[in-house]
């Protein structure tokens, strides 16, 4: 997820002459940008082979499916981004096509996105921690809710920089290459509960576990709506960057997901005790004992950055929502105007406390366990994609644009099966409900406060660095 630090902004911004364009500030956004889809292979994986009943055998064809579709998704989104080059993702797309109203129906996900990403990042964080040390696997639920409230109050007191959740991307990204890497002269070692069969046909058992999957693709959309952060770039620069930021996001995730899928099976590790998670059974039989403990050591430090970036966007959003947003400084916001003040910090604070209850009661309701809060994860940031693929296919429609046409056409048809195939198992239809719940909520303030202008443009706006 995308966060606005105003120090690193003001840093940036003073050696622009040099970091303007260049590939320092590109790896910087980049690699920020792209924290939380990275750290969801923590989880994805293991949620497939879950799904799989343990069956080892089809796991990496299951996580091929998942990376095929994000590169789907990604193809259609650098469409999307070369059309909005200042930003606004999915709710500009919807709003310019089928009116500003619609508009919310993607912010509406991307607030459920935004409470999911802290929760399940905090519960996957004490997941790594307790998977180094099984003594702590007692108190999973207050380890989780404690990182919620430590990220949250490292948030109130100011934005973490763009560069240090670069770095840590890059961190896990280089740890996790030298555990495949050691991996590849590992012995197997049958761990965990291992099957033979998913208990289906083998098309059918991938059909219905790639969506549980599909949480890897939380936050590839993220570029779409993060370059409204590069003020100091044009359109066309923020164009390259965010397109390149897509194709880099496919690479580095799909790699790393199937580099992991494939030594997972090769290596016989299969669904984890209680105590433990996949991929930390897979470090600790590839990787030395010091390895392990660093690969333990970034799991936990990404997945806490993505947290806490979702509580920087989540606020943001809510105090661009609150915000004054007419050419004259008049107050055109729907939400109360508390919900925009700020501390010294440039915080805004009670946004803040908002998603950290909300967070925080969304991990104890699931016990502090990621895998039970996966099931839930997909299936919003799929309802922002649908949003932003019919708005694309809308377009090409009316431009007579036929070859884009097809491609988001069937972008659109893959992600709704997808949506559908998740809302399949019943429980996560929660997310739906309360993301469409949030978009009516939020079209009806709109309605009250006389419609006004601009609301398609809020995720941009929400993106926009003091």
């Amino acid at each position: 997820m995308p966060t606005r630090d105003t120090a690193q902004s003001t840093a940036v911004r003073a050696s622009s002459g040099r970091l303007a364009s260049g590939p320092l500030l590109l790896v910087a956004f980049a690699f920020a940008v792209m924290a939380d889809p990275v750290s969801s292979v923590a989880y994805a994986v293991e949620a497939a082979l879950r799904a799989l009943n343990g069956d080892l055998a089809l796991l990496l064809p299951t996580m091929a499916l998942v990376v095929a579709i994000i590169a789907l998704v990604i193809v259609n989104y650098r469409q999307l981004v070369a059309r909005y080059p200042q930003g606004g993702g999915a709710s500009a797309a919807v709003g310019e096509a089928f009116g500003d109203g619609w508009s919310f129906v993607p912010v509406g996900a991307l607030v459920v996105d935004f409470v999911l990403t802290i929760a399940i990042s905090a519960s996957a964080g004490a997941s790594a921690v307790i998977a180094y040390a099984p003594a702590l696997a007692a108190y999973r639920l207050p380890l989780a809710l404690g990182l919620v409230v430590v990220v949250g109050g490292l948030t109130w007191f100011g934005h973490l920089g763009r560069l240090l959740f670069a770095v840590l991307t890059i961190a896990f990204i280089v740890v996790a290459v030298a555990v495949l890497v050691f991996g590849l002269w590992a012995q197997p070692d049958p761990t965990g509960t291992i099957t033979e069969s998913a208990g289906r046909s083998a098309p059918l058992a991938i059909v219905l576990a790639f969506p549980v999957a599909m949480a890897l693709a939380t936050g590839v959309e993220a570029p779409s709506s993060a370059i409204a952060q590069l003020g100091q770039l044009d359109d066309a620069g923020r164009r390259r960057f965010g397109q390149v930021t897509l194709v880099l996001t496919l690479i580095v995730v799909g790699t790393i997901t199937l580099g992991l899928a494939a030594e997972a099976t090769r290596l016989r590790i299969g669904i984890p005790p209680a105590e433990s998670t996949q991929i930390a059974e897979l470090a600790r039989v590839a990787a030395p004992a010091p390895l392990f403990a660093a690969f333990q050591l970034v799991t936990a430090l990404l997945l806490l950055s993505a947290a806490s970036s979702s509580f920087q966007a989540g606020p943001g959003l809510l105090k661009a929502l609150a915000g004054e947003r007419g050419s004259g400084g008049e107050r055109v916001g729907i939400l109360p105007t508390a919900l925009g003040r700020t501390n010294r910090h440039h915080t805004p604070y009670w946004g803040v406390l908002v998603f950290l209850l909300l967070a925080g009661a969304v991990t104890a309701v699931a016990g502090g366990n990621d895998q039970e809060l996966v099931l839930f994860y997909a299936v919003s940031v799929f309802l922002s994609f649908l949003a932003g693929l019919l708005a694309m296919a809308r377009f090409s429609w009316r431009e007579r644009r036929i070859g884009s046409l097809l491609l988001n056409a069937l972008g659109a048809l893959v992600v709704a099966f997808t949506l559908v195939a998740n809302l399949s198992r019943g429980t996560p239809i929660v997310s739906l409900v309360v993301a469409l719940l949030i978009a009516a909520g939020l079209f009806v303030l709109w309605v009250r406060n006389g419609r006004p202008p601009g609301i398609r443009n809020i995720a941009a706006e929400s993106e926009q660095e003091e």
